[in-house]
């Protein structure tokens, strides 16, 4: 599940030219760790080989367990790079088209017309936000599975949000019905079928789908996801704050979520994917193919991946999650066959990839910005509360309460926002910002949503 988005890596210091890459690395992740800007496991290997894999931090606050590199992580949305591989086995196994409507597998969902498999692969369905729909007409004394999800839609059946393959627009929807989809192809459960399709073939023992709230049981070394709390000052687990307690009501939900792992199976997944263990080549080359709209324009997004084309690193395929408790992170640089894998169980965190991949080119290290919070008047503070439209029906409300700045969207909690400099605002429970801007009179006119690496605008109506 996404609720992040890469933000600003800490500005290290300089580096003499004499010093090996893989200090300067060290260097790096132990700056960030000292100011609690990782806490997890990081792995880097260059062709396979592993040239840097360290720990940081603990996986349990309450015994003091400390992380290392077999400790088990909830991936996030890092998880949807295992549902589309599910679906591209299934696609080669005869078992279902690409271009199949949506409703072929699920005819709950047959007033949406013209909604593909494909179209939920690379996030061109258009399909409302089930979270939000969900956060204001499901029963939260209740854990949520994916056949609530398709209730839901099926009784109140929201309207797509643009027509399928005309627009993209990152979706957890689509990931969800996509394990759906799955489980009607296959006849197992999404979690047997990942088990018995790619996490077994692949012997990553220490892969799984787990929905802890739904149905705990003991798993040795599990990293358990903690969220930093400004009233009790210190990391507790996202169930204990009123604010994230969506890890609860929505545990149950599989496919854009809910897979668990550890950096060193994860290597092993990215070894098996320059393969064709899982796929033929022409399907691994899917995989890795740029979304195509209606209109022939290309979008950054294969089938669960992220697609990047750099001058200085060549073709990369990555992904990141997040969710209360755990930020991840996974870079494979397919022309140069690199890999970054960051898996963190605190929420409050970077992502230091950029800084990671000038090191590892010999490249400049990119001045970024720290996440630090800076203080602003009460007086200064006020100019920013109102209400502003994302669309209709759907808005988010910037309130004040004492000193503190708070925003909520539509029928959800609000959460405390905390300045980064004069215009723009962090989340400590997500990552995520909000960017306020002025017009040309310098008043307060909109602003911005940085999360899912996505810029959603929200114009001020009060």
């Amino acid at each position: 599940m996404k609720l992040t988005i890469t933000i600003g890596l800490l500005l290290i210091g300089h580096f003499t030219f004499g010093q090996d890459r893989i200090q300067k690395i060290d260097s790096l992740l132990n700056s960030l760790y000292s100011k609690e800007k990782i806490n997890g496991n990081v792995l880097i290997a260059e062709k396979g080989k592993v040239i840097y894999s360290h720990s940081f931090g603990l996986a349990n606050e309450t015994t003091k367990e400390k992380l290392n590199e077999n400790s088990i992580f909830e991936l996030a949305s890092c998880s949807k790079q295992f549902t589309a591989m599910g679906i591209m086995i299934l696609k080669e196994k005869g078992k279902l088209n690409l271009d199949d409507d949506i409703n072929k597998y699920l005819p709950e969902l047959s007033f949406y017309k013209g909604v593909t498999i494909r179209n939920l692969l690379n996030h061109t369905g258009g399909l409302p936000n089930y979270m939000q729909l969900m956060d204001s007409l499901f029963d939260k004394s209740k854990i949520a599975t994916n056949k609530d999800i398709i209730t839901i839609f099926s009784k109140h059946q929201p309207k797509l949000l643009f027509e399928p393959n005309t627009k993209w627009e990152y979706s957890n929807t689509g990931y969800t019905l996509l394990a759906s989809i799955i489980e009607k192809a296959s006849g197992l459960t999404y979690a047997e079928y990942l088990k018995t399709a790619i996490f077994q073939p692949l012997k990553m023992k220490n892969t799984f789908v787990y929905n802890r709230r739904l149905s705990p049981k003991k798993i040795d070394n599990y990293a358990f996801g903690y969220v930093y709390s400004d009233s009790l000052k210190k990391y507790v687990l996202p169930e204990e704050l009123k604010e994230t307690k969506i890890v609860i009501w929505l545990d149950g939900v599989v496919g854009d979520g809910s897979v668990n792992s550890t950096v060193n199976d994860l290597l092993i997944w990215d070894r098996a994917l320059y393969t064709n263990k899982l796929l033929t080549k022409e399907g691994m080359k899917a995989v890795f193919e740029l979304a195509t709209l209606k209109d022939g324009a290309k979008r950054n997004y294969g089938f669960g991946w992220g697609i990047e084309e750099s001058a200085d690193f060549g073709k990369i395929a990555n992904h990141d999650g997040g969710w209360p408790g755990y930020v991840t992170f996974i870079d494979r640089h397919l022309t140069n066959d690199k890999t970054i894998i960051i898996l963190q169980n605190h929420s409050n965190v970077s992502i230091p990839s950029k800084a990671i991949r000038s090191i590892l080119y010999n490249k400049p290290l990119p001045v970024e910005k720290i996440r630090k919070e800076i203080s602003i008047t009460t007086e200064e503070l006020q100019k920013f509360v109102g209400t502003y439209e994302v669309k209709k029906d759907y808005e988010i409300k910037i309130s004040l309460d004492k000193d503190q700045l708070f925003s909520q969207l539509t029928k959800q909690n609000a959460f405390p926002i905390f300045a980064e400099s004069e215009m723009l605002f962090f989340y400590k429970v997500v990552n995520a910002q909000i960017q306020f801007e002025k017009n040309e009179k310098g008043e307060i006119s909109n602003l911005f949503l940085l999360q899912d690496g996505q810029k959603i605008e929200a114009k001020r109506t009060k």
